[in-house]
Parts: C-alpha cells; structure tokens; sequence
C-alpha cells in the first residue's frame, strides 16, 4: 500500500513539472496601429485637413456655400473683392464639383475653396488669412495608342464595338468631313489611326489629346491625313494628305454631325404640311432636335430671325459669291453682323416654321440663285507654304510608317 502511495505521489510530481506557466509582463505587448494612408490631392496633404466635398446645385452662391461652413458675409466680400482678377465667384456651373479644406481646430475654420472648372483644371481659393485665388491642373498623362476599325453599320457602332470612345469616331468625321460623306460609308469601309488619349493620375480617361494620322479607306480608295502644325507660334494645326494637300475645304460637306438627308434639293416634291407640289430649293438633314447646327463656311451673319415658313433661321455671307441658309432652328445661336468660322454652332435643331418634325433645312446660294450644293464645283482651301513642304514630309514619315504596319480589320 506504501509503495502504490509512493508511485502515484511520484506521478502528480512529473505532471506539475510540465506545467509550469510562463509569466509574461502584459506591458510589454504593444497593439499594432494601423498606418492611415497618405492622401494628396490638388497640391494638398488631405490627412492634414477635414475634407468637405460637395456639388454646385441649383441656386447655389459662392457667399452661401461659404456661409454655410462658417464664413461670415464680411469675410465672403473681402474674399470676392481679392480674387476678381483670378477667379469670378458668379460663375458657378451647376453641376460642377467643389472641395472645402477646414483646419482640424475646434471650430473647423475653413481655409481653402476648390473650385474644379473641369476635369483636369481646378481653381484654389484660399479663405484663410492670405487672400488668394489661383489655377491648377491634375497630373495628366499621354498614351499613344492606335486603332483598326471596319464598317458594319455606320463609324460610330464600329468604335463601340471596340470599347472606344464616341468622342473619336467625332474626332476622326471632323477630320474627313470634307473629302467623305459619312451618310454614303459602305459595308466593309475600313480605318486606321495613331492617336493619343489623356489620363488622370494615369488611371483616370480625360479625352483625346491628338490625332497624329489616319488613313480611311471609302469605297476602295485610300484616304490619308496627318496632322501637322502651320504656325508653331499659335499652335494652330491642320490636316493634309500624303501629298501635302489640304483635307479642308471652303465648305463642309453638311451643317451638322451624322445625320441623314430626309429630302434633297428639287424643282418639284410634295410639301408634306402644304400638302402640294412645289420646288424644294434645299437640302433636309433629319436629325435629333437640339443637334448643333454649323456654319458650313466662315463668313457674316446676314440674317438671325423668324418667320411663319421658315421658323427659326440663319443666313451666312461667305463672300460675293457664296451664300448659305439654315432653316426650322429650335434656337438661334448667332446675330446679325456677327462673325463666325467654319464649324461654329450657329443653331439647334427644330421643327419651327413649315416643318412636321425636327430637321435642318440648308440652302445655297451662288450669285444670289439658289443651287444644289451637290453639284456645285466647290472652291478647296489654302495649300501647305511651299517653305513647309520639306518639313511636312520628314515629320509625317514615321507616322506613316506606323500607320501602315497595323493590320486593317476586316468583317
């Protein structure tokens, strides 16, 4: 009995021995804090600041924004009255962005206003002590990228298809406007083109920055143009072919952007709100009412009014010889004696005046008699400085050769 006492207080021993607990200072286990991330923008440190980010909205003032964050009316004025030369507080766009930055004080005083004027630029205001107003841009950067396009439909749906932007397809027309009709493309027309697009922050897509070339094939005829600065004063630039000759012409081949002709010029059709026979000494383009209208020449605005037949209307003066109408407008753009160029909005289309829906009706005069401008034997715009044309060439090269190594898509 002593032996088994023995053996079994020998056991509880050993079992003791392997427990043994570890003491540990609970002082020295530290909580592991979590790093809050660095925040910048518009040149700012936001960590360092309480954000406030809100939307310009109707009725919104510059002196109300302000005094609903704690500005007082005496500050607002002395704020307006510093910054006039840099930034007008009337001005305000419904719709726009804007940043408030308060100090992390007790009373979260306000110290800067940020106005975004459009995607990229932005305006800063400081509304702390030093009264100031200045602009800025976002950090913006350049992809070139290229493009092979085939037509189904229309140019448009050729770049959906693709995921690209609408705003090349109306890139590109403008480029071409003059040398094909974009309402006459036939299925298996084909594109190419080198061109830039702008990012912000280098994520964010900001628009087109450049088209350095393209080449349109239009019923197997090949199309090339390539951009090129004529006055690296103004960076003025245009479009010319392979041969250096001018893309652009006197007059664009329509007053507006992909449409459709609903009526040509005729001596005789029946008047669908007249309901008789009579000469239609026009060109209809049907089109969504609020579509901008264009000038298709630069020239003096002779006409800007109304009348019971042609509704809303727009007539141009190019020059002795050339005269230009557009007519059933929903609203006028333009004034009499006004100046305008060629692709300047000069209206929105409508259905004023003798018209059953929304449509442009465009008309031509060449010495005082109205013509068909289809058939018209049409002036062509200025040639490239024979001084430039060795430039031209060697700056083209390498575009063209870029160009041409991408593969047309074909249906």
């Amino acid at each position: 009995m002593k032996k088994v006492s023995y053996l079994l207080l020998l056991a509880l021993a050993c079992i003791s021995c392997n427990d043994v607990v570890e003491n540990k200072d609970i002082s020295e286990v530290k909580p592991k804090v979590k790093k809050v991330p660095i925040e910048k923008e518009y040149g700012f440190t936001l960590n360092d600041y309480e954000v406030v980010r809100d939307t310009i909205r109707s009725g919104d003032n510059f002196g109300g924004i302000l005094g609903t964050h704690g500005v007082s009316v005496s500050k607002v004025y002395d704020i307006t009255n510093g910054i006039e030369d840099n930034f007008d507080p009337r001005r305000l766009v419904v719709g726009k962005p804007y940043v408030i930055l308060k100090a992390k004080d007790s009373i979260s005083t306000p110290e800067f206003f940020i106005y975004e004027d459009d995607r990229i630029e932005y305006t800063v205001v400081n509304i702390g002590e030093n009264i100031a107003a200045y602009k800025a841009q976002k950090p913006v950067s350049v992809k070139r990228k290229t493009v092979s396009g085939v037509i189904v439909s229309s140019l448009s749906e050729a770049m959906e298809s693709q995921g690209l932007s609408v705003v090349l397809s109306h890139e590109l027309s403008s480029i071409y406007q003059w040398s094909i009709d974009f309402w006459k493309l036939q299925k298996g027309d084909q594109f190419k083109m080198v061109y830039s697009e702008k990012y912000i922050n280098d994520t964010i897509y900001a628009g087109i920055e450049n088209i350095e070339g393209a080449v349109f094939v239009h019923q197997k005829k090949p199309y090339y143009a390539f951009s090129y600065k004529v006055d690296p004063e103004s960076g003025e630039t245009d479009f010319y072919d392979e041969e250096a000759r001018p893309l652009e012409s006197f007059f664009l081949k329509a007053p507006l952007n992909f449409s459709r002709i609903s009526s040509r010029y005729s001596g005789r059709r029946f008047h669908p709100v007249q309901q008789r026979w009579k000469a239609h000494l026009g060109t209809d383009y049907a089109a969504p009412r609020g579509t901008p209208i264009w000038t298709t020449a630069s020239g003096t605005v002779i006409a800007s009014g109304y009348t019971s037949g042609n509704g809303n209307y727009v007539k141009v003066k190019h020059n002795d010889t050339y005269t230009t109408q557009y007519l059933h407008m929903t609203k006028r753009n333009v004034k009499v004696g006004q100046r305008v160029r060629q692709g300047d909005v000069i209206g929105f289309v409508g259905s004023t005046g003798l018209a059953t829906g929304p449509h442009v009706c465009y008309r031509f005069w060449v010495r005082g008699k109205q013509v068909d401008p289809f058939r018209q034997n049409l002036p062509n715009a200025e040639p490239i400085a024979d001084n430039l044309r060795e430039d031209y060439f060697a700056s083209i090269a390498p575009v063209r050769k870029d160009i041409d190594k991408i593969p047309f898509k074909k249906i």
